[in-house]
């Protein structure tokens, strides 16, 4: 493990029972970034909603359909979702579950 730096930032340890996030592109990470930078607020709720109950349908969180709605990662078939990180905003972020 590389030593710490003085004033660098503490990563908050997942719970056993959470869900990971990870990037599948490098668009999809500086989309994250950009949203955080904006509405960082908003974002944190969409960490917490998306850790802990990913699956839940929503109003902003749902089954994506028709040609979207699967996506393959390492030969495994998965559903694709969207949310929303605010009702009334156009943000959102597309995942495979």
């Amino acid at each position: 493990m590389a030593a710490a730096k003085k004033g660098e930032l503490v990563p908050r340890p997942p719970k056993k029972i959470e869900y990971e996030i990870r990037f599948a592109t490098a668009d999809a990470q500086k989309g994250w970034r950009d949203l955080v930078a904006t509405i960082r607020n908003a974002m944190t709720e969409t960490w917490d909603f998306l850790t802990h109950t990913p699956l839940s349908t929503t109003p902003t969180n749902y089954r994506l359909k028709g040609e979207l709605g699967a996506i393959q990662r390492g030969g495994l078939t998965h559903d694709r979702w969207q949310h929303k990180p605010t009702v009334k905003g156009t943000a959102r972020s597309c995942g495979g579950l």
